[in-house]
């Protein structure tokens, strides 16, 4: 079913944002190549087709596909649980953002602005990331409900590491708000978990 091939490609989107903003939190870095396909993703706000916002899916997003299926296969002990805690996390604060259509506006309008950087630089450059971050800290930190991220504080007090976790964040509610506009549901993460770790495994396998 292409709803449930499109809602396991935008968890595992989720689900990679969160793996590499913990790993910015832990290490202070992190896969550019991995993060590349999430920030373009926020450039892509009128696709003609699902497909025009990842691309080559299972190769874009092979990280968060392989950890999802891992999480939702049960075998997670190798995946810190500040992942898991991420993505609900995310998924908890596009809920919030969805009641707010100002600043859903707000946020249409920066990541426009934000676009011209995106053309002057690469997609990962420092102040491309600067600016979705920017976009993050003026609009979503501003909810009722936050993202807490731990970590090292030495790397999260780090000007760049710090942008480039609110960039991914943003990206990570990109992601869960694309999941839910083709029809992802909290439910579906239980009812439907295996009907995702096929679709999943066919990509991975196809790749």
């Amino acid at each position: 079913m292409a709803d449930r091939r499109e809602q396991a490609i935008a968890m595992a989107a989720i689900v990679q944002a969160a793996t590499l903003v913990e790993e910015l939190a832990r290490t202070g870095d992190m896969s550019n190549k991995d993060a590349a396909p999430l920030l373009a993703s926020l450039f892509v706000q009128n696709p003609d087709r699902f497909d025009d916002i990842y691309g080559d899916a299972a190769r874009t997003l092979e990280p968060g596909m392989r950890s999802f299926v891992t999480l939702a296969s049960g075998q997670g002990s190798g995946i810190s649980p500040d992942v898991t805690r991420y993505v609900v996390a995310i998924l908890n604060l596009e809920g919030k953002l969805r009641r707010n259509q100002a600043m859903i506006g707000e946020l249409g309008d920066g990541i426009q602005q934000a676009s011209r950087q995106a053309e002057h630089f690469d997609i990962t450059h420092e102040n491309t990331v600067a600016a979705l971050a920017d976009l993050y800290k003026r609009t979503l930190s501003n909810l009722s409900y936050r993202i807490h991220v731990t970590g090292n504080p030495t790397h999260l007090q780090n000007p760049l590491t710090a942008n480039r976790v609110r960039a991914l964040l943003l990206a990570g509610i990109r992601a869960a708000i694309l999941w839910r506009q083709v029809g992802g549901r909290r439910w579906q993460l239980l009812l439907s978990r295996k009907q995702y770790l096929n679709e999943l495994k066919s990509l991975l396998d196809r790749s």
